[in-house]
């Protein structure tokens, strides 16, 4: 961890360009870090800095794209346009696709780096925000409450990434991540890397911290969707929870938000529509990182990147579908019923792609959950659900997990469960359903210790991976194990 980049307030909002006046004071010089923190006006612009850069790392693509990709939802599209229809890994993904990521070129360093630039970000907020003078008791607790739950996100992202699941080890005493609670603005700390157990103790201890200071809105102006609050926070937690395989906090955390958080499911009726839709979030959202957007309204980049599609495809031996890469694979496309309206959310776009040196046109499936300039979706409600039954069928209540299955499964139109037989297979299956293209499918494996099968489209080296495996987690990156001799690398690396 490159500690010494914490010099300047440079860092903490260094994409958000509405705050250059105020930052340059004369010409060549910036508000340091104290000068900065020290009103309310100054914390809510780092604040905002801080969520900008959360949501460009986890929006990029190399995170937005990892367990999709990786579990076997996705396939590439020919989106080169140099190579006339060839079918090639993208630059992204060039090693880890087939799970032979180096620790001296990882490709997910800057994912590594940036997060833990966000809690140092997050921890100076947490450091300074007690000291204002100008700011109500209210106002300072509420952005306390983001900046522990944005420290935590940040956290439980790195585990996910960087060590193994939970139940890994029996009493989760292998290796977790470095959690750290204190800012580095000054001087080098080299810290060790806590055990699973303590590292979703550390999580879950911040999140309940966060959840005993929130308020009813933020102080950031924007779409309240955007921003951490006590529902998306509980939705964070009852995810942890989850993974952490504490089944009864995870269904009473999950049960909580659909019972009290006044979001309700999407209906059969309008599940197509809304997420057709452009620019908006679906109506049971919890939680979508906004993309951040000019003075005139213009996004530079989204999700759309790299799942969006064109209605009018380019002709023949003329590829220009360029960032255009990844669509859905038949391992995904075949496990829905002909009936299943989230069949519908798929569209078949033909591309010219080169087969045995002639090129041919294939239909390839894109997601319209990513057209036009959508957020990145961290929470929604149909999760809770899911979350919910997955608890209830580990704590021996398979008939209330087949409930909230089938309560899913009726608003798609698909046939409903009637027993629940292989009810842990049926949830485990609906989450792969029901939020593709969202970020779990790996996690999911994983954490179920299932191995990795990728078969329709499938250009890696490694198209199958049985658990356990060291291959499951990624190489720590050699610069920060070089900086910090107590940084243990991972097993393989």
């Amino acid at each position: 961890m490159n500690y010494l980049k914490y010099i300047t307030i440079a860092i903490l909002i260094f994409s958000v360009q509405s705050c250059s006046d105020f930052l340059e004071q004369e010409p060549g010089t910036q508000t340091s870090i104290d000068e900065l923190l020290q009103t309310k006006q100054g914390v809510l612009t780092a604040l905002k800095g801080l969520y900008t850069n959360v949501e460009d790392n986890v929006r990029g693509e190399r995170f937005a794209a990892y367990a999709d990709l990786q579990g076997g939802n996705l396939k590439i599209t020919p989106f080169e346009t140099t190579n006339k229809g060839e079918i090639t890994i993208p630059t992204a993904f060039a090693k880890v696709y087939s799970f032979e990521d180096q620790s001296d070129s990882s490709e997910f360093k800057m994912f590594y780096d940036t997060n833990y630039d966000n809690i140092n970000q997050a921890n100076l907020l947490l450091e300074y925000t007690p000291k204002l003078t100008d700011a109500t008791e209210a106002e300072k607790n509420q952005i306390i409450a983001e900046a522990l739950t944005i420290r935590a996100y940040s956290h439980f992202l790195l585990s996910l990434v960087y060590s193994q699941n939970y139940g890994f080890t029996p009493d989760a005493t292998h290796l977790g991540i470095v959690y750290n609670t204190s800012s580095i603005k000054s001087g080098v700390k080299y810290p060790a890397r806590e055990t699973v157990a303590n590292t979703y103790s550390l999580i879950i201890k911040d999140l309940k911290t966060a959840l005993e200071n929130y308020g009813s809105t933020s102080g950031l102006q924007g779409p309240a969707y955007s921003y951490f609050n006590s529902n998306n926070t509980k939705a964070l937690l009852a995810r942890v929870y989850l993974y952490k395989k504490d089944w009864q906090n995870a269904y009473d955390t999950a049960n909580d938000i659909i019972t009290n958080s006044g979001v309700t499911l999407m209906s059969s009726a309008d599940l197509i529509a809304q997420w057709e839709k452009p620019d908006l979030p679906v109506s049971e959202i919890l939680l979508e990182f906004s993309t951040p957007r000019d003075a005139s309204g213009t996004t530079s980049s989204s999700v759309a990147a790299y799942f969006g599609y064109t209605t009018s495809p380019p002709p023949l031996n003329t590829i220009t579908n360029t960032g255009r890469k990844y669509v859905a694979s038949n391992d995904l496309l075949n496990l829905y019923e002909t009936n299943d309206l989230r069949k519908k959310l798929f569209l078949p776009l033909q591309l010219s792609t080169l087969i045995a040196g002639n090129q041919v046109p294939l239909p390839y499936n894109f997601t319209k959950k990513y057209h036009d300039n959508p957020g990145y979706v961290a929470f929604r409600l149909s999760e809770m659900y899911l979350i919910r039954a997955e608890a209830a069928a580990e704590n021996n209540k398979p008939e209330l997990a087949m409930s909230d299955i089938n309560i899913i499964r009726a608003r798609a139109n698909a046939s409903l469960l009637t027993n629940a037989t292989n009810i842990k297979e049926n949830i485990l299956l609906e989450r792969r359903k029901e939020l593709c293209f969202e970020g779990h499918l790996f996690f999911d494996l994983v954490r179920n210790q299932k191995g990795i099968t990728r078969n329709d489209g499938c250009i890696s080296n490694v198209c199958s991976l049985n658990y356990p495996s060291p291959k499951f987690i990624l190489p720590i990156p050699l610069y920060n194990t070089n900086l910090n001799s107590n940084l243990k690398q991972n097993e393989s690396y």
